[in-house]
């Protein structure tokens, strides 16, 4: 990308995105669809609008590439526009998408969903996250006549209805009434968790989380949680959102050998179309069908739940996981990148202050200020430099479209970045950096 540097700041300008987000935020609340991609989250001015992606670069309005990370919000792992998926859609769409009885792609599209993840006996599909983890929390309840959920609290989201929401700086419009029927337990953390089972006693519906996040789970937990579950009556929720396909194929579960009684797949299911899967135990999953004896739970029933295209689209994916390998490359590149950008922010004296965490596949950063806190100025200045050096990373998520060149030149774009860095942790403060207000975090109580 063609900018002009300076040693104090990026000269970057981004004329006709401006423009673009002024007219989003005209007609749409926030300025976009998703609150994880309003312009709230980037340096003032610089919230690029794309215009196209391919592989893994993505365009903006202003013509500006950039390497992206942490695609579609984690969903686009195999990179943009992907040839096997584009295909798959496109036959699809040739035929119709949506019809008043089901498609024989819903048939193939559990067959296949049931053989990549054979720790599940039924799958229904939806299209987003949410839809289907409230579905397995209304299943929950009705199969145990509990009225409690147990989330993990130390995991950022599980939906946008009203059960989680509640928790949330975000509350505004939820009845407490609602909001007090959801506790929360510690991650790793088993003794708390029965503690709160105990506390409940015969009121937890189920345990819901996600099983890998940001760190390793300890040895025997998972199945720790299996246990407890078991002993305490409740049902166990994998949320699987992001570890389905990145940890393995199968998700979390397969990889740890812990078996859930539901489990919930998206983003990476898709590519970037719309699907979400709801999996599980075929005795709990049938209390939302017909063949059975006992009170119906309306488990989902979504018009455009299952469109051709979109089930096509997951058929292709999981078929191109597992003959191409996608999940060992994904590790296998971030596990580049981590050894990259740790070196490069060793090297500028900045390892203390820009952390990152997680899986190879899943990697996240922090940025820390002089004295070692979490800080939202120092996250403006890295992602201004980043952006300035043609890199859009919310985050270090990796796709398999990435190559080593692109890898290194984020690695040279992110010791770029700590230079600075380390020049306003000298200065003890990064403002003559930000040119304007700070990033912010999604979930806040003003706007």
């Amino acid at each position: 990308m063609d900018t002009e540097d300076t040693e104090e700041s990026a000269e970057f300008l981004l004329p006709r995105s401006r423009m673009a987000n002024e007219r989003l935020h005209a007609m749409i609340p926030g300025g976009a669809h998703t609150y994880a991609k309003g312009d709230d989250q980037y340096p003032e001015n610089l919230a690029p609008v794309i215009s196209h992606g391919r592989g893994a670069h993505v365009w903006d309005v202003d013509g500006n590439r950039y390497v992206e990370y942490g695609s579609g919000l984690r969903s686009v792992s195999l990179g943009h526009a992907h040839p096997r998926v584009i295909e798959a859609v496109r036959r699809e769409l040739d035929r119709g998408s949506n019809f008043v009885r089901p498609s024989i792609v819903e048939v193939e599209a559990a067959e296949r969903f049931l053989a990549t993840v054979p720790t599940a006996e039924m799958v229904k599909f939806a299209k987003n996250g949410s839809d289907v983890t409230t579905a397995a929390v209304r299943l929950a309840r009705a199969v145990t006549g509990r009225p409690r959920v147990a989330i993990c609290g130390d995991h950022p989201f599980f939906s946008v209805d009203d059960w989680f929401i509640g928790t949330t700086p975000m509350s505004a419009g939820i009845p407490a009434a609602i909001t007090e029927l959801t506790v929360s337990f510690p991650y790793g953390d088993l003794a708390a968790t029965e503690e709160l089972l105990t506390r409940h006693q015969d009121e937890v519906a189920c345990l819901i989380l996600e099983p890998a996040s940001h760190t390793e789970p300890p040895p025997g937990y998972l199945a720790g949680l299996r246990e407890l579950a078991d002993r305490h009556g409740c049902v166990l929720i994998f949320d699987e959102m992001i570890t389905g396909f990145r940890w393995s194929e199968a998700g979390a579960q397969g990889l740890y050998g812990v078996v859930p009684d539901l489990s919930t797949f998206g983003k990476a299911l898709g590519n970037g179309f719309a699907v979400s899967a709801l999996a599980g135990r075929r005795e709990l999953m049938e209390r939302g069908g017909l063949r059975h004896s006992g009170d119906r739970v309306f488990l989902l029933s979504t018009t455009h739940g299952a469109e051709t295209h979109s089930l096509a689209a997951a058929m292709a994916v999981q078929t191109t996981y597992v003959e191409e390998g996608v999940t060992a490359r994904l590790h296998a590149l971030g596990d580049r990148l981590a050894a990259g950008v740790r070196e490069a922010t060793a090297g500028m004296g900045v390892g203390d202050h820009i952390v990152f965490r997680g899986r190879a596949s899943n990697l996240v950063f922090a940025t820390l200020d002089e004295h070692g806190q979490p800080s939202q100025q120092y996250r403006t200045l890295f992602l201004r430099r980043l952006l300035a050096g043609g890199v859009l990373a919310p985050s270090f998520v990796v796709s398999s479209a990435l190559t080593d060149a692109d890898i290194d030149h984020t690695v040279d774009v992110v010791a770029q970045a700590c230079a600075v860095y380390r020049k306003a942790l000298d200065a003890a403060d990064p403002t003559p950096w930000l040119a304007g207000r700070p990033v912010k975090p999604v979930f806040r109580r003003l706007a």
